[in-house]
């Protein structure tokens, strides 16, 4: 048993793929149409995901107001998504120099070396280093 996709609300497939492929290098995994939303406009089923990652984001495009006021807020303003990297500096350095907006410096925490993002709708997530030896 595992969880195969969290789903993510944003405000335009196209600008939430480029985010999550050409900037965090995540794979476009599918992007098929699916049923139309509720106000008649096309949807469909995008999914990224990290290499060699099971867990996938599925990119929901909002559907109708309550759904546009939550993009962006979906975790009510606490990091809700972490994003464990082999190489914390490289992967910061790419990230800034792509105009990644970081809040705050990168600190070290018992959990990793850890630095708090925010997504192409503004979410809040964890760039997380390799995790420390254990004694």
């Amino acid at each position: 048993m595992y969880i195969e996709s969290v789903a993510l609300i944003v405000d335009d497939y196209d600008e939430a793929i480029g985010f999550f492929v050409d900037i965090l290098g995540f794979e476009l995994v599918e992007d098929s149409p699916a049923l139309t939303s509720r106000d008649g406009r096309p949807k469909r089923w995008v999914v990224v995901r990290p290499p060699g990652a099971t867990t996938g984001l599925l990119l929901a495009r909002a559907d109708g107001e309550r759904q546009r006021r939550a993009v962006g807020d979906q975790f009510a303003g606490r990091v809700g998504l972490f994003l464990r990297v082999d190489d914390f500096e490289r992967s910061y350095d790419r990230m800034c120099e792509a105009g990644v907006e970081f809040v705050g410096e990168p600190r070290e925490e018992p959990y990793g070396r850890v630095a708090v993002f925010l997504d192409v709708a503004g979410n809040r997530w964890d760039l997380l280093g390799s995790r420390p030896p254990t004694v």
